[in-house]
């Protein structure tokens, strides 16, 4: 009876080691399966691509996109100095996915499918929408009261940075000073494609009267130069944050000693129906901001505000006044948690797909190149140093109101802070491509009337 009891109890051990929570333990999982399992579902999902048969909705981009993003995480998450320097399996789906669509490996039509920049059901934006919700609500009011008034200088510091380096560096090349901010400079500091590059080709126009594609052609192309600069920076800033732990926080926090001055907060259980509110409520700010940035408040003093800018604006309001019922915070903060753990191999897929690898190989000469990198680089060092004088830390103050401002716009924003292994810090860096984006257009009106 003893030696059963000890079998009994051996194999309820063994059980229990092979069996937690309905899952087995130490088997090797793939973005949470196993991986016969991923395999079959990749193989399933590649075949209806390659026959026609996959579908070109939503469901069907999904699919794909996971597809190809999950093969390429787990590749860019077992390369050395890769994986802890450039930005992981985050990087590679980005690149990887540039890359099927340069070479045509990808049948056309769902190359289209999955090309943000064709994508007329804008998942970009819901999934932006949903993050800047949650990483506002989730700051403790003194810390975002904080945060906000020191953010602005920051960003000048790395609009000063850029500048400085980048005419230093075009001086070597033979590239006037002038020519330096305004084809260089301002492009790659200017909040993105949309936000930056077209309406600064637009003022080009306008003040010296020739054709705004011809200031286009080369903003976008060194802009394209220094987003992936940007991105291969938040990689390496990420691993020196590893190893210098002084120099950032938890990946969550912009300010320093921000558990010192963060208060008690009470505590809140979460129901199922409470995410149904928070995704209502994330949806309704961003209703509120385009209220306001297409109808009632277009511009300020002659400059677009943007619709996040807004939205940014009114979360952080609600935030600071206390309208929002702690339930509700929290679900927002979880919610956005997924869509960071999960979501964020949709959308660097998608900015791989919209990446015009043969765009980006023409305008790669080396004066371009070094500017770009030296410009980046310096946008990096302003940020730092002037966020470190109003107390943030200076990797992730570097990361957002640097490289997201050197990026191109919201899917640069997105592939940096995924690189940066900070999406929390997501309004943040939707500040730094709205408004800050907004700060440039007035630099550059004022450039192109002075020096050209």
């Amino acid at each position: 009876m003893a030696q059963e009891s000890a079998l009994a109890k051996e194999s309820s051990k063994e059980s229990h080691k092979k069996e937690k929570g309905g899952q087995a333990v130490g088997v090797k999982k793939y973005f949470g399966l196993p991986a016969l399992l991923v395999s079959a579902l990749i193989a399933i999902v590649l075949g209806a691509t390659f026959t026609g048969s996959l579908s070109t909705d939503l469901a069907g981009a999904f699919a794909l996109m996971f597809a190809i993003g999950v093969v390429f995480n787990e590749i860019g998450n077992r390369i050395p100095f890769w994986n802890t320097y450039i930005g992981g399996g985050i990087v590679l789906a980005f690149l990887g996915t540039a890359v099927l669509v340069y070479y045509n490996v990808l049948p056309a039509e769902y190359v289209e499918l999955i090309n943000w920049a064709n994508d007329d059901v804008d998942f970009l934006t819901f999934f932006i929408v949903m993050l800047i919700t949650g990483s506002v609500l989730g700051l403790e009011r003194s810390l975002l009261i904080k945060s906000m008034a020191g953010y602005i200088p920051a960003i000048l510091g790395g609009v000063a940075g850029a500048g400085v380096l980048g005419i230093l560096t075009g001086l070597i090349f033979g590239v006037s000073p002038a020519d330096t901010m305004i084809n260089y400079v301002l492009p790659i500091m200017g909040g993105g494609n949309g936000a930056g590059a077209v309406p600064l080709s637009q003022i080009y126009e306008t003040v010296t009267g020739n054709p705004a594609e011809e200031y286009f052609a080369f903003a976008i192309a060194i802009l394209t130069i220094a987003n992936i600069f940007a991105i291969i920076a938040a990689g390496l800033l990420n691993g020196l944050g590893k190893k210098r732990t002084n120099l950032t926080g938890d990946n969550k926090t912009l300010v320093r000693n921000a558990s010192e001055m963060a208060t008690t907060e009470e505590k809140a259980e979460v129901t199922m129906k409470d995410y149904g509110g928070a995704m209502f409520l994330a949806l309704t700010f961003y209703a509120l901001g385009r209220l306001f940035s297409e109808v009632l408040l277009p511009e300020i003093f002659g400059v677009a505000i943007h619709t996040f800018a807004y939205m940014i604006i009114f979360v952080a309001a609600a935030n600071a006044f206390g309208v929002i019922p702690t339930y509700v915070r929290k679900a927002s903060q979880k919610l956005q948690t997924f869509f960071t753990k999960n979501m964020i191999l949709i959308i660097m897929v998608g900015v791989g797909a919209s990446t015009d690898l043969g765009e980006l190989m023409a305008a790669i000469t080396l004066p371009n190149v070094v500017m770009a990198m030296m410009i980046v680089a310096g946008a990096v060092v302003g940020s730092a140093l002037i966020g470190y004088f109003v107390g943030f830390y200076p990797i992730d103050s570097a990361v957002t109101a640097g490289l997201c401002m050197a990026n191109r716009g919201g899917s640069g924003d997105l592939a940096v802070l995924g690189a940066a292994d900070r999406m929390d810090l997501i309004s943040y860096a939707q500040l730094s491509s709205r408004l800050g984006g907004g700060m440039v257009l007035i630099i550059g009106s004022l450039l192109f009337g002075a020096l050209l």
